[in-house]
């Protein structure tokens, strides 16, 4: 459809509503486990999830885009890991946020569908009840790869879907097989072990959903393992073989801001939440909160390894948000000795009134008098 490209697309294929049937299934099988965590409203919007009928009866077919956010295949995602003072923002939330992109796209192309042949239509990005991945692997996009997510031969693993539905009866294209072979490169490479078999993703141990997602404290087992990443994980789309191929995206608005490239840790955990709102104003860290984003830096700065940064966690012991108060627990716990740390809960343990944070300072001083 040269339509979509000439708006800015950069892959367009249709499905029929009924063409992801096994989807219905998979989706019962991750609620039914847990796999979730706390996103409570894969649950509650489940029914309307599993087939495109169920979100809108009147639906005849399904038309699939996608929109390339890569760096292009000279570009290493994952050098930033090891610049251990710096946080690591995932690709897609470097640049504008793309929800406001993508959904402007998909009006004019809904509406220019409309003008040429009728028919109702319907636009989704990401926070409806939609199973894009599914639907863009019917529509022959890419298809779902062992690390769950669509992959593309033109763009590896770099897109960014959206959907229209409509009341128009239009030819479909034909699906795209798997090409991932006996790779297992997504599996291996993730560094908190959130895939328990091929093709299935157990979102309680994703760094993207613990960094994003997840509202509390995220689990010590899982810190360490976290490193400098502060939003998102690119791990297991960043070794994905296909990306060889990939392009670089044509949308300027995606491109990576320069203050989000490798921002500093020591300015990160100085944001309060005017200075957070403001750097963020645009972009899809904004919409995980100052506290949150702010424990993720403090979890980035106690696996540092960098003691000169201990200052700003010491700060942060007196924060008004009781989760920002137990990651700087936890970070104190990695950098400083165990004297020290024990003179500071001295200070600070006696007047703590909140449990998830007196919880932190026991596992602290346990830690280190071990």
């Amino acid at each position: 459809m040269g339509a979509a490209r000439q708006i800015g697309f950069d892959a367009v294929g249709i499905a029929r509503p009924d063409s992801i049937p096994q989807a219905a299934e998979r989706l019962r099988h991750f609620l039914a486990e847990g796999a979730h965590g706390d996103m409570d409203w894969m649950e509650t919007t489940a029914v309307r999830r599993e087939r495109p009928g169920a979100l809108w009866p009147q639906v005849r077919s399904v038309i699939m885009l996608g929109l390339n956010y890569g760096d292009g295949p000279d570009s290493d995602p994952l050098a930033i890991l090891g610049r251990r003072e710096r946080g690591a923002i995932s690709v897609y939330a470097r640049g504008d946020d793309y929800h406001d992109i993508i959904k402007s796209r998909l009006k004019a192309l809904a509406g220019w569908l409309t003008a040429q042949a009728g028919g109702d239509v319907k636009v989704f990005v990401d926070t409806a009840a939609v199973m894009e991945k599914p639907l863009a692997a019917a529509a022959g996009l890419g298809w779902q790869g062992k690390h769950t997510n669509l992959v593309s031969r033109q763009f590896g693993s770099w897109l960014f879907l959206g959907a229209i539905f409509t009341t128009l009866d239009l030819p479909p294209d034909a699906p795209e097989i798997d090409h991932c072979g006996t790779c297992r490169a997504c599996l291996d490479v993730c560094p908190t072990a959130a895939f328990p078999a091929p093709y299935r993703l157990d979102a309680r141990r994703c760094i993207s959903y613990l960094t994003i997602e997840h509202k509390g404290p995220i689990p010590r087992e899982l810190r360490a393992a976290i490193g400098n990443r502060i939003f998102g994980c690119d791990d297991c789309l960043a070794v994905c073989p296909w990306n060889k191929f990939a392009q670089a995206g044509r949308e300027l608005k995606l491109s990576a801001r320069n203050e989000l490239q490798a921002p500093r840790l020591a300015d990160l955990a100085r944001l309060d939440d005017a200075a957070f709102r403001k750097m963020f104003s645009k972009s899809p860290v904004k919409r995980t909160g100052r506290n949150r984003f702010v424990r993720n830096v403090l979890i980035a700065i106690g696996n540092s390894g960098d003691a000169t940064l201990a200052p700003e966690a010491i700060r942060l012991l007196g924060d008004s948000s009781a989760l920002v108060r137990g990651a700087a627990v936890w970070a104190l716990s990695r950098l400083l000795p165990a004297e020290r740390l024990a003179a500071l809960a001295m200070n600070h343990r006696a007047h703590e009134s909140e449990p998830l944070v007196a919880d932190e300072w026991t596992a602290a001083l346990a830690t280190t008098a071990a």
